[in-house]
C-alpha cells in the first residue's frame, strides 16, 4: 500500500449480494448499504450475530469478494477499479488472521513464517532477521523449529498472528480470532493484538460476535444486523448508551442492565418496595449521591440488582435498588437525584 491521508478503510453504500441456492431463489443481500470508516490506528470492532453478513464484508475489504453496489476505498485505492494485479498488490498489504488458523499443520513455526516472505521475494537473509523478529514478538522464539500441528491453539493463534505481520501490512484483519480459544488464551491473544496496535502501529479491523472482546481492546465499534450497521461509535458510548435492540441484546452478555420481567418477579417476591433504576456514569453521579439523597428523606433503600463496569477508564454501571418508605418521600428524594444521577422505574 502507499503512503495516504484519510481513513485507511471506508465503505460507501457497499452491497454483497449473492444468488439464491436455486433457480427462482431471491437474491440474498448479505451486505446491504454499509457506510464505515475506519481510521488509522485505531482498532475498530465489527460485531453480529451470526449471518449478521460481517465476515463478507471483510471479504469485501480484502477484496476476496466484489461488491455487487457502492465504493471499498483501502488506503485511498477504490477496491472496485483495480485489476488482479493490482488486487494481488492490495492483498500484500492487509494482514489476515482466521479462526481456524489456518496454517501448514505438517510445516515447522518457522516454515509458516517463512512462506509469506519467499512469496513476497524477500532474500533468505532478511527472511531470518524478520521471522526471528516476529516469533520474539509473538512469544514463540522457543517453538520456531515445532511443527504447527503439535502446537495448542493458543500458540498456533500467535503464529497465525505473526504469519499475518510478516510483510509489516499497515492493516490487520482478525475474523472471529478468538472464538475457537478458551477465555483464559482469549485473554493472552488479545493482549497480543493490543501490543500489535499499539507498539506496531497496526490499523486492526476485528470481527466478533463476542461483546467482551469488544470491551477489552477496541476503540469503536459497528453492530451489524440483517446485513445492515445497526450502530456505531465509540465504544465507551455504545455501551453506555445502546440505541438499537440488538446492541442492547449484545450489552446485556457483559453488562448488567434491567433485569427482564421474569427475574424482576422473582426479586419482587424476596423485596418489597418501589423498583427504580439507576444509570451512572462517570459524568453522572456517583452511588454514593444517590444513597446519601435517600437518606436525607428518609427512605429505605436495597440494592436488588447490577453493578459497576469500567470501559477503558471510563466507570459506568446501572444498579436498581428497592426503595420503602413515605411515598411523597420516595418521590422527593428522587426529583432531588434527577439532575445527577438518571432514573427510570422499573415496571
Amino acid at each position: 500500500m502507499t503512503a495516504s491521508t484519510g481513513p485507511l478503510v471506508e465503505l460507501r453504500g457497499a452491497v454483497k449480494e449473492f444468488p439464491g441456492a436455486r433457480r427462482g431463489d431471491a437474491v440474498h443481500r448479505a451486505v446491504d448499504g454499509v457506510d464505515l470508516s475506519v481510521e488509522r490506528g485505531e482498532i475498530f470492532a465489527i460485531i453480529g450475530y451470526s449471518g449478521a453478513g460481517k465476515s463478507t464484508l471483510v471479504r469485501l475489504v480484502n477484496a476476496l469478494e466484489p461488491v455487487t453496489a457502492g465504493s471499498v476505498v483501502v488506503d485511498g485505492v477504490d477496491v472496485t477499479t483495480l485489476s488482479e494485479r493490482g488486487l494481488r498488490e492490495l492483498r500484500r498489504g492487509i494482514g489476515m488472521v482466521f479462526q481456524q488458523f489456518n496454517l501448514m499443520e505438517s510445516r515447522t513455526v518457522w516454515g509458516n513464517l517463512a512462506f509469506p516472505l519467499t512469496v513476497a521475494g524477500m532474500a533468505r537473509e532478511e527472511q531470518q532477521r524478520r521471522i526471528s523478529e516476529l516469533l520474539h514478538f509473538v512469544g514463540l522464539a522457543d517453538k520456531a523449529h515445532a511443527r504447527v500441528g503439535d502446537l495448542s491453539g493458543g500458540q498456533k493463534q500467535r503464529v497465525g498472528i505473526a504469519r499475518a505481520l510478516a510483510t509489516n501490512p499497515p492493516l490487520l484483519l482478525a475474523d472471529e480470532a478468538t472464538s475457537a480459544l478458551d477465555p483464559d488464551t482469549t485473554r493472552d491473544v488479545l493482549d497480543l493484538l493490543e501490543r500489535v496496535n499499539r507498539e506496531l502501529g497496526v490499523t486492526i479491523l476485528l470481527i466478533t460476535h463476542e461483546m467482551d472482546v469488544v470491551r477489552r481492546i477496541a476503540h469503536r465499534v459497528a453492530v451489524m444486523d440483517a446485513g445492515k450497521v445497526v450502530e456505531q461509535g465509540p465504544v465507551v458510548d455504545v455501551f453506555t448508551e445502546p440505541q438499537h435492540d440488538v446492541t442492547r441484546r449484545f450489552v446485556r452478555t457483559v453488562v448488567e442492565d434491567v433485569p427482564d420481567p421474569d427475574v424482576v418477579a422473582a426479586l419482587r417476591e424476596r423485596h418489597p418496595g418501589r423498583f427504580v433504576r439507576l444509570a451512572f456514569r462517570d459524568t453522572a453521579g456517583r452511588p454514593s449521591q444517590a444513597f446519601a439523597a435517600f437518606a436525607r428523606h428518609d427512605v429505605g433503600f436495597e440494592l436488588v440488582h447490577g453493578g459497576i463496569e469500567e470501559i477503558q477508564g471510563t466507570s459506568f454501571g446501572n444498579l436498581t435498588v428497592a426503595l420503602t418508605g413515605d411515598a411523597a418521600a420516595v418521590d422527593a428524594a428522587l426529583a432531588e437525584l434527577a439532575p445527577v444521577v438518571p432514573w427510570t422505574e422499573v415496571a
